[in-house]
């Protein structure tokens, strides 16, 4: 099986520390993240690898995501899955990076990246490269864009976060 990466970058218009600052607080996707409307903690832990959430969709899927590679400074990596099964509903496996590098200036590069492996073998492998990554990568950059705007005003950049 085949895995793609779809990578988006936005330049967030504050110093690397203040952005990791606030990208340790796992508790808040939901007022950034498109699509998210809810976000809970699973575990007592709140930063660090093994901290896990779940998080709710504005379509009504809920998914499990647990830090699997922690980067003090420069960002984590993130399990998507459903308890003990993979993510659904295409992937055989999925894994969200939030990357942080200096881009000078007091700005910072925020690199939202998926890497993912999609179901259905040679199938689903023309699929993503036909369609699905093109749509994941402009899921990265709404993400990016997202958390930019959130970062830079403090007030939550997505329309299903009903505070």
């Amino acid at each position: 099986m085949e895995k793609s990466t779809a990578v988006a970058e936005v330049i967030v218009n504050l110093p690397r520390a203040e952005v990791w600052q606030r990208l340790r607080d796992l508790t808040v996707p939901h007022k950034y993240v498109p699509g998210l409307r809810d976000c809970r903690m699973a575990t007592d832990q709140r930063e660090g690898v093994g901290t896990s959430r779940r998080v709710y969709t504005t379509s009504g899927m809920e998914m499990d995501e647990t830090v699997v590679e922690w980067n003090e400074g420069k960002g984590f990596v993130i399990k998507l899955h459903d308890g003990d099964k993979p993510p659904p509903p295409i992937f055989v496996a999925a894994r969200f990076h939030y990357i942080l590098e200096d881009a000078g200036e007091g700005r910072t590069l925020f690199r939202p990246t998926m890497t993912y492996t999609i179901k259905w073998g040679a199938l689903g492998a023309l699929l993503d490269k036909l369609l699905l990554n093109v749509i994941i990568r402009g899921n990265m950059k709404k993400v990016g864009l997202g958390l930019k705007q959130y970062y830079e005003t403090g007030k939550p950049s997505n329309p299903a976060y009903k505070g």
